[in-house]
């Protein structure tokens, strides 16, 4: 089984647990409950992760448009670019903003505890790819639940230095 399809089974992107802990950071970040809409965008913004062999390697990266192609066939354009546009990198590689979507979904690592987290991550074997990847900046951490702190502080930094400067989402193509 690939990496991807045990993220959403029972890794960190789990498909009953991940949605809870993003749309209670919406309500955090944004002091509101997401739409019908959007708490839907948020159950299906990591789909595309299904049969994908990494999370953040190539076919991964592609992960917010397949699941994008979803949200658009079963909740409009608007919410097909929330989806699209929750992958930073995606964002960033197609000259738009990240969706507000992507502040709630880095956010919601706050409400995910490390000894729930972890032992998903290890079982999937994200864990291993996220430290491998994204390394740790310089620092020297020597456990996983070091990893993991230094990683969640980083991500919750993000989602409320980003509410903090008012996110509005208007997403901009680049030029062809």
């Amino acid at each position: 089984m690939k990496v991807g399809t045990k993220s959403l089974l029972f890794g960190v992107h789990q498909f009953f647990w991940h949605p809870i802990t993003v749309t209670i950071a919406w309500r955090k970040l944004y002091g509101t409950w997401p739409s019908f809409g959007m708490f839907c965008a948020i159950v299906i913004h990591d789909w595309g992760y299904w049969g994908s062999p990494n999370m953040d390697g190539p076919e991964g990266e592609l992960h917010a448009e397949r699941s994008s192609k979803l949200a658009l066939k079963w909740l409009g354009s608007y919410y097909q670019l929330q989806v699209l546009y929750h992958s930073r990198h995606y964002a960033r590689s197609h000259n738009s903003e990240p969706s507000k979507l992507c502040w709630a979904d880095k956010y919601s690592i706050r409400y995910d505890p490390w000894w729930l987290y972890l032992p998903r991550a290890w079982l999937s074997g994200e864990l291993a790819e996220y430290r491998a990847l994204h390394g740790s900046m310089g620092e020297d951490f020597k456990t996983h639940r070091e990893w993991y702190f230094w990683a969640s502080e980083r991500a919750i930094r993000m989602g409320l230095k980003q509410n903090s400067d008012g996110i509005s989402f208007h997403p901009q193509r680049a030029e062809s």
